[in-house]
């Protein structure tokens, strides 16, 4: 099967840059969270 120039501009594909976009949100919520919740002092 050969695609020819238009069909192949039509193709999309992946989406790894949109989970790890919201994977890292997600992350970041979580630990703000827990940090307010469960705070651990420096050590000085």
């Amino acid at each position: 099967m050969q695609l020819n120039n238009s069909e192949l501009m039509k193709i999309s594909g992946g989406g790894y840059g949109i989970w790890a976009i919201l994977g890292g949100i997600v992350t970041f919520i979580i630990s703000a969270i827990e940090g307010f919740i469960n705070p651990i002092a420096c050590n000085e």
